[in-house]
């Protein structure tokens, strides 16, 4: 489909996840934006990759969080999936790793959020926000860490990492609400043997990954879900903690 350079100069490819006449569903990579960023137009962003046609952004997920972007090929259907989006109907299913571990095996963090309102414009829970529930289901659990599934049923921005956040379990890496530290194997494999200033981490970006969406097709009217596997950091963050750290 197209393929853009990161910062840190390799070349990542972009894939369709699926499409027909009437929507385009992309894995949408790590370090990639939605639409162009307003300071800087030179970063790639998803028109720069899908130069094919002309295509209707129907929601966003940040630079940094990999996974399931769904956009649509006609004006008709981005305001069929625009209204669901406002409905929140769509069903969005996100796997992150977090620092901690959760008593509760699955719990609700429902605390309202206001978008904008932090130092650097950040969302933040705060009672003159609008009302934000995510529901939390913990995968797998290892020391230090977490493997959860979220599922919000608003889409506040940031709200899936704020939630985390205000809870006491940061998403892994990440800078704006934890402490942005990369996850790296020294910190979980005992007797480490690697010298630190070469040390690559498992992953340094916020582990955050959109994996499902489901919706009503635009056009045919039925259920549809979408789907994208976990990117190769996220996995290889996985491995290693199931590996060292498993408990």
């Amino acid at each position: 489909m197209g393929s853009f350079v990161r910062p840190d100069g390799r070349r990542i490819r972009v894939h369709s996840a699926f499409e027909d006449d009437a929507i385009l569903a992309i894995d949408k990579p790590a370090g990639l934006l939605t639409v162009p960023d307003r300071y800087d137009a030179s970063l790639p962003h998803v028109a720069t990759i899908v130069r094919r046609e002309s295509l209707w952004v129907v929601h966003r997920l940040d630079r940094d969080t990999s996974g399931i972007l769904l956009l649509a090929r006609t004006a008709e259907s981005h305001a069929h999936l625009n209204e669901q989006f406002q409905k929140n109907s769509v069903e969005k299913s996100y796997v992150a790793l977090v620092v901690g571990s959760p008593v509760d095996a699955t719990f609700s963090i429902d605390e309202p959020l206001r978008v904008g309102a932090g130092p650097g414009h950040r969302t933040v829970v705060n009672g003159q926000g609008k009302p934000s529930q995510t529901q939390i289901e913990v995968v797998e659990r290892y020391r230090g860490y977490s493997l959860i599934k979220a599922t919000p049923s608003s889409g506040r921005t940031h709200q899936i990492r704020v939630h985390l956040s205000y809870a006491g379990f940061p998403v892994v890496a990440d800078a704006l609400y934890g402490d942005g530290r990369p996850l790296l194997l020294s910190t979980i494999k005992a007797r480490y043997n690697g010298r630190e200033e070469e040390e690559k981490p498992l992953i340094a970006r916020q582990a955050l990954h959109a994996e499902t969406l489901t919706f009503v097709h635009p056009t045919s009217h039925v259920e549809t879900e979408v789907s994208a596997p976990h990117p190769k950091d996220l996995r290889a963050s996985i491995n290693q903690l199931r590996k060292w750290a498993r408990v």
